[in-house]
């Protein structure tokens, strides 16, 4: 199984979402099993480290998510990975814009898709403050962790 986390310059929501996804996949029976990769559906930051706010907050919580560096999502990686997955429903309208057809189907939001909350979405961070990135770090963590209970499951 291959995930892609998308959001808007992948400096934030989904570098986050990959270094949660990955810390819950190691300690579980799936370790070693599924590949997770985050993107932006913007180019802006691409070839940069996560936000600072966003490595200290992860790192807040055990996760090392400095040595990520920012990329904008290509149509390669439709056919690369099994889903993708993204933060909001504006990066759900940019990811299906560029979505081969035959594709489309392997969109959605992380939040609906992990079954933590219907049609959710994780609010972008970027021009908040500490507590702001908490809050996404909670929503991702518990994807995660919904994630991986839906993989186990089959």
């Amino acid at each position: 199984m291959k995930l892609l986390v998308v959001c808007l310059g992948n400096i934030c929501r989904s570098p986050m979402a990959e270094g949660a996804l990955r810390a819950r996949l190691a300690s579980s029976p799936l370790a070693g099993r599924v590949h997770v990769d985050s993107a932006g559906t913007g180019g802006w930051h691409a070839g940069e480290p996560p936000d600072r706010r966003a490595i200290a907050c992860a790192r807040g919580q055990g996760v090392d998510i400095g040595g990520q560096r920012a990329r904008q999502l290509t149509r390669e990686d439709f056919d690369a990975f099994d889903w993708i997955l993204c933060a909001d429903r504006a990066n759900i309208r940019d990811v299906l814009r560029i979505a081969p057809s035959a594709r489309r189907d392997r969109v959605a939001l992380l939040l609906d898709w992990a079954g933590v909350q219907a049609d959710g979405e994780i609010p972008d961070p970027y021009t908040g403050g500490p507590e702001d990135f908490a809050r996404v770090w909670r929503l991702v963590d518990s994807a995660a962790q919904a994630v991986v209970a839906r993989l186990v499951a089959g």
